[in-house]
């Protein structure tokens, strides 16, 4: 039988549903994970989504809706992450292309909704954002959770909707969702990662990470993100909570005021109305600043001291764990270098690798 999960905001959240795809349902028949190709500029360095445009070597699923495979590749100087995901797990990855706005999105999850005929539609987002009104001034990238859930609400299907580690995007804090959130669904043991231990070794997700690492049982205060925002790790954070889609959808004003747009340009412009301002925005000032301020910096041993200093000053602020993509944030490294630090920190610290995280330690 099928599962269908579409990964609300794309990224970790498609990894987090091949664990959950392997928790509930188990292995014997892989989820169709329908997600963005929108990666961090770690990954890519071009802002917003990839559409399907932007690839060579997908397959057709429907008339809408194509699949990324291991021979998917970008289109320079596009990056991605779904090529390799394809590749290291065994789940079908159905790209989400949201160039035709919400209207579009709706009707890419119907078609493959009618070609699988699914046992199952589950919507997941990790951290809970997906609940947010959009005027919290904590919000940072609440797009492409408000196009799916706007989608998901319009399709003719029973689609459940799943909130993972409530609080872990650092966005809104476990306590404000709290009273949105419903039975617990499921519970994520150190057993149930194994299915994408591997692929965190390499995949720069935070919040997905900070998930596996509470399922393994890590506890303490995660700084995540260029902004440095704290995240508790708790066992609250390990857990996966079902949420009425509908209540979800009144409260979201942007995915309301986005249902039936047709391009992602108007989706954006309800975003800088509803919410005061666009995520692509920000990635396109953020990639100019990058490009312009990067200190170039070699990824060698001469990082390792910049590295002490900015532990000693993060544990003096009770910061007891980190993702490797802040690390690279925090130290000004340029877009694909987080492979070479996360190599460079493990081989001569490997004390300090509690996998998927980084320990911060005072020296």
């Amino acid at each position: 039988m099928t599962r269908l999960i579409v990964a609300a905001g794309g990224g970790g959240d498609a990894i987090a549903a091949a664990m959950l795809s392997s928790a509930l349902y188990g292995d014997e028949d892989p989820a169709v994970i329908f997600t963005y190709a929108w990666d961090r500029l770690l990954i890519d360095p071009l802002p917003g989504p990839r559409g399907a445009s932007d690839f060579t070597g997908l397959t057709r699923l429907t008339p809408s809706v194509w699949a990324v495979t291991p021979e998917t590749k970008p289109i320079p100087p596009a990056g991605s992450t779904l090529p390799r995901l394809a590749a290291e797990l065994s789940h079908t990855f159905a790209l989400l292309d949201p160039y035709e706005g919400a209207g579009g999105i709706t009707r890419q999850l119907q078609e493959l909704i009618d070609h699988l005929n699914p046992e199952s539609v589950d919507l997941l987002d990790v951290g809970g954002d997906i609940l947010a009104r959009g005027d919290e001034p904590t919000l940072r990238s609440p797009l492409a959770d408000a196009l799916t859930l706007a989608a998901a609400t319009q399709v003719n299907a029973s689609v459940r909707l799943l909130v993972a580690g409530p609080g872990l995007d650092g966005e809104l804090s476990a306590d404000e969702l709290r009273p949105m959130l419903g039975p617990v669904a499921h519970t994520f043991t150190a057993s149930n990662t194994s299915a994408i231990s591997a692929v965190l070794e390499w995949h720069p997700s935070e919040a997905t990470a900070m998930l596996t690492a509470m399922a393994r049982g890590i506890r303490g205060t995660c700084k995540i993100r260029d902004a440095g925002l704290l995240v508790p790790l708790t066992d609250d954070g390990r857990r996966v909570y079902e949420v009425d889609l509908g209540e979800a959808m009144i409260r979201n004003t942007l995915a309301r005021a986005i249902t039936g747009t047709q391009s992602l340009h108007e989706a954006d412009a309800h975003s800088r109305r509803v919410c005061g301002f666009s995520e692509i925005d920000y990635e396109r000032t953020k990639a100019v600043r990058r490009t312009e301020g990067s200190l170039r910096r070699r990824v060698s041993e001469a990082v390792l001291s910049h590295l002490d200093k900015l532990e000693a000053e993060e544990r003096g602020n009770g910061v007891t764990h980190t993702t490797f993509r802040h690390l690279a944030e925090a130290l000004n490294l340029e877009s694909k270098q987080g492979d070479a630090l996360r190599r460079l920190l493990i081989t001569n610290r490997p004390e300090q690798h509690v996998a998927p995280l980084w320990k911060m330690v005072e020296r």
